[in-house]
């Protein structure tokens, strides 16, 4: 009698170590997905006259295989590198849902308006590089809740009025 349920308790955590290994499995490219439709937000609201953004196909699960995109073996975007790439138009807020994001390379483009106070929920974000666009308002004060932000290069914006006291909490920060 004991033997079948020693095999009834063995089939059962059988069953249980599958039914979780799929559950990890089919969540990588529910992320990858969000973070391809916050990617795609930016991408319709930029002109981009040498089509370096042509890889970025929303019909791919996973925008880790787009140029100009690196993850980690999480397959999670962790940097966009878009620096002198002739681009335009508005940074997107969606791109603050890209929580595992930690460079961010988009200097010397065209890029207009303010930097979205959404970006301060990517709290794993290292550097921002944002240098010589046509960026207008001021700096958001969210931009203090990135205690891991060390780098946040903005010269040659026309942002306007005071840095936020928040910036000064920022342990790591090292260039303004």
């Amino acid at each position: 009698m004991a033997a079948p349920i020693a095999t009834r308790t063995m089939s059962l955590a059988v069953f249980a170590a599958v039914l979780v290994a799929v559950v990890v499995v089919s969540l990588a490219p529910v992320a990858a997905n969000e973070e391809g439709q916050a990617l795609t937000a930016m991408r319709q609201g930029l002109e981009d006259p040498d089509g370096v953004l042509s890889s970025w196909d929303p019909n791919l699960v996973n925008p880790c295989t787009w140029f100009h995109i690196t993850c980690n073996a999480d397959n999670r975007v962790t940097r966009i590198d878009l620096a002198n790439m002739r681009l335009s138009g508005l940074l997107a807020p969606e791109l603050g849902t890209l929580v595992d994001l930690e460079y961010m390379e988009m200097s010397g483009n065209s890029f207009q308006g303010s930097i979205p106070s959404e970006f301060g929920n990517l709290r794993s974000l290292i550097s921002i590089d944002l240098y010589n666009n046509d960026l207008t308002g001021h700096l958001p004060a969210t931009l203090g809740n990135l205690k891991s932000l060390r780098f946040l290069r903005i010269d040659h914006n026309r942002l306007t009025g005071p840095i936020p006291k928040e910036l000064s909490e920022l342990p790591h920060l090292d260039t303004v």
